[in-house]
Order: C-alpha cells, then structure tokens, then sequence
C-alpha cells in the first residue's frame, strides 16, 4: 500500500470512528481497518450500531407502542378494537434504522478524507500495523500513532452452549422470527433487562435467571428496589439467587435446571438468551511481539489517558479497563487523539453515566448512597417521586423517582440516581453538575421550567435539605 498514514485505528465503532473523525480534523492522515460484515455486507459502527445500543433501542420503542397501543390508551379516552402485530415489519424498521446510521458513518469517514481499509488489522512488533483485506494481498503498514478500539464480544457460559437457534446471545435476540411463548433470560443486567422487556411487552411469558444474590448490587439500593418492583409489576419474572446449571435442547424446547434457595428446579422455554457480560475482543488483534500488555481479565493495560506500553500506541473502549459503554469509548478515543496532537485532555471517569432503557428507564451518575459511605463521606439524601409532579401525571409516567446524594458537610453532590420518563435525558443534569463540582444548593437556587419532568430534580435537591415543595416534611437544621 503506498500511502503513509499518521494514525492506524483498528476499529470502525463508535470510539474507533470518532477517534479517526477528530484526527481528521486534526490535519492527520488517517485509516480505519474495520472487518464487521453486517447481513452480507462491511459495516461501519461496531456492536453499537449493528446488534446493541441501536437496534435494541428501536426495538424498546417499537415493543412500547405495541403495548401502549394495547393497554395505555384506555385511560385517555382512545379505545382501539384490535391491535396486531406484524414481527417482520418490526424487525425491518430496526434494520432500517441501523443501515442509515452506520451508512452515515460511512459517509462522515469519506467525508472527512478517512481511508476505509475492510479487512482485519493486527498490531505488529514496532508499531506496524498488518492489514488483511477482504480481497486482495497482506500490506504492512507503517503509520506514526495506532489506536486499537476492536471493543468486546458477548461472554458464553459452558452451562448454557450458543447454539443461535434455541440458545441464543444478544445478537441472536434481536432477530427471533416469532415471538417466543415462553423466553428464559440468563443474566439480570442491563443488556437482559432490555431484551427481557421487548419481547415480554411483544407477548412473551419471561423468565430472568440472576445468579447474585441481590438485584443490580451496582445501582443505588434504593433505585435497585424500586425498579425490581416497577418491572415485577410490568410482568417480568426476577429470580434473584437463581444459579443455572445447564441448559440443553430437547426437542423443541431448551430445558434449564437452575438452583434456587438449596433446591434444585427446572424450566422448560422455547428460547434462551445468554447475556452474562461481555469480554474484550483481543483475537487476532495482537502479534506475539508486539509488546503489548494485556491484563489477567485480557484487557489492554493503559494509563488513565489510554496510552499502552508501547510509545504512539493508545488503545480503548471496551479493550480497557472500565465500563463497557459506547459514550465512554467515545470519548476515550476523542482524548487519545488530542493526546497525540500534544493537547491535555482528560476524560473524568467520576461523571460517566449508566442507563437501563427499558420503560420507565433507569440511570445515574456519581456515587450512590452506599459508595458515598463507603468513601468516608458523611453522607445526606433528597428524594423526589415523580407521582406528584404535574407533567408526570398528566402524561400518566408516574412512576419513578429522583434521588440525590450529597456531602453532609460541604454540601457537594457526589450522584444522582433516576427511574422515571426521560431519566436517561434527565440525569445529564446531574453529570453536569457534578463536572463544575457543584453544590446542592447551587440547584437549589436554580429556576426550573413548569411543568416539566426536571422539576423533580430541582425538588429532589431541595429534599436533601427537607425543604421540598410539594411535599409535606420536616426542615432538615
């Protein structure tokens, strides 16, 4: 290949494009190996755009009208005689929906002057990069700065073999042909709380098998037991405790025997979705000598600006260390190209935010009440239901709340935590707070627009002092 590019990145995601788009910007010369082959043709976007965060959030949206339109009419006068569903449609208005946004990527990337290489990159010894095209012979190329961003593959359990037909990952969970009678879910996190939720709101009886003891132990204990009691009300079967040891198929059925409180049980479905977690996606990445360092868990070893062992290398996403989210690549990758061009930037790991879409959605940011204390933190809370706010009931999303964690004695927040409409819009108010280190008095003072959902937020900081509004309580000294 007879171009010189100043930046390899090897990965076409979400983290791997934008690093490629600010370089760009940047004046580098740039190339983005990419080998994710989507329905039978290259695609851009990593798992995010393909088979995660997009599709299954067109599906979230599709399965909640479906629903609404079965049962949350009613209450504002509109009656519908008959609601059916038509599963394929559904299914092309995701696919839809991800040929146009990873097509846009494709057009920003050869918009901003960046080589799209289809095929395979591995870093060799020297900061050589091997490309593997689709079609054609081996290049070795040369560039002057690499960023690896191949992100993670969904993790398998011996217990529960993949098969794609009756057992199935989280991919294969966004492409039934039918709408499973009954539907076992392996793993109470965030990716099968979602996928639990579609197809239970499309008609499925379903089952979550959780092997921890205690629901979302990551979460605020307050928001965990509330949403466990919101989505048990909606219809979701929530083992806690249940540990499953095999699944098989027999028949037309997969048959999964779990344990639960000492006693062993089983349950027969017509589908089974495996999402334990996800594992960097290391294979074939990294020559034997190219001086990388990966971690016990095989992640990538990097400092905290994403700078691997081997000088001009970075690597980031869900190859490092931290939560596997695409903002958080994002802006890893966005700040290991402004540290290649010499420029301080910092990615503040404190105000990364999490988000569960299911409905209503679930998100925080910052510390929880338990992590506060944990931390030495003398430790206040405020919160807020949105059962009394005005836009709330009168768009009948009731449930939920607002909660606040604070530092007692400066008055600092420290997180937010939010089940309610909107919380995955709403709680950026929280990130932006705790980015200028502020006070909770700071939104105390703040005027909210009436009515609106925020006004839980500016009510919910008011509780931490006992001074809510719309509440009757006694004024905290």
């Amino acid at each position: 290949m007879s171009q010189q590019f100043d930046l390899v990145v090897i990965g076409g995601g979400p983290g791997g494009y934008e690093a490629a788009i600010r370089a760009a910007q940047l004046g580098f010369k740039v190339a983005c190996i990419e080998k994710r082959i989507h329905k039978g043709k290259p695609s851009l976007g990593g798992t995010c755009l393909n088979v995660g965060c997009i599709p299954s959030k067109a599906l979230l949206d599709s399965s909640h009208r479906y629903e609404d339109t079965q049962h949350g009419l009613e209450d504002h006068g509109i009656a519908v005689d008959s609601v059916s569903l038509d599963l394929q449609k559904l299914l092309a208005r995701k696919d839809k929906v991800v040929d146009q946004l990873t097509g846009g990527v494709a057009q920003l990337l050869k918009g901003n002057g960046i080589e799209w290489l289809q095929g395979s990159g591995k870093l060799l010894a020297g900061k050589k990069v091997e490309f593997t095209p689709f079609e054609g012979e081996v290049q070795v190329l040369e560039p002057k700065y690499v960023i690896l961003a191949s992100g993670s593959v969904p993790v398998n359990i011996p217990v529960a073999p993949v098969d794609e037909n009756f057992i199935v990952d989280s991919t294969g969970a966004l492409e039934f042909a039918e709408v499973p009678k009954r539907l076992g879910v392996i793993g109470a996190g965030v990716i099968g709380l979602e996928l639990g939720s579609v197809w239970r709101r499309l008609g499925s009886e379903v089952v979550i098998f959780e092997a921890t003891d205690s629901f979302l132990p990551m979460a605020d204990k307050a928001l965990a037991k509330e949403y466990q009691k919101i989505l048990t009300k909606q219809g979701l079967d929530i083992r806690i405790g249940a540990k499953v040891a095999k699944a098989e198929v027999q028949g037309a059925e997969v048959i999964v025997s779990f344990n639960q409180a000492g006693e062993d049980k089983q349950q027969a479905f017509d589908k089974l979705i495996v999402c334990v977690g996800r594992k960097p996606y290391a294979e074939g990445l990294l020559a034997e000598d190219s001086g990388i360092k990966l971690t016990e868990r095989g992640f990538v070893e990097v400092n905290d600006q994403c700078a691997t062992s081997i000088d001009g290398v970075y690597a980031i996403g869900d190859l490092v260390r931290g939560p596997m989210l695409a903002h958080k690549a994002m802006e890893e990758g966005v700040m290991a190209v402004e540290r290649i061009h010499g420029h301080a930037a910092q990615v503040n790991y404190d105000t990364i935010i999490s988000v569960i879409y299911t409905h209503p959605e679930a998100a925080w940011v910052g510390l929880n009440e338990e992590e506060a204390k944990a931390k030495g933190h003398e430790v206040k809370t405020g919160q807020f239901p949105f059962a009394v706010n005005g836009r709330a009931l009168a768009a009948g999303e009731a449930a939920g709340f607002v909660k606040f964690v604070a530092d007692a004695k400066t008055d600092r927040l420290l997180g937010m935590h939010v089940i309610g409409p909107g919380a995955s819009d709403i709680v950026h108010q929280g990130m932006i707070a705790l980015e200028f280190v502020s006070s909770v008095e700071d939104l105390q003072l703040m005027t909210f627009g009436h009515p609106t959902y925020s006004e839980v937020v500016h009510e919910a900081a008011l509780a931490v002092d006992g001074r809510a509004i719309h509440a009757i309580q006694r004024k905290r000294k």
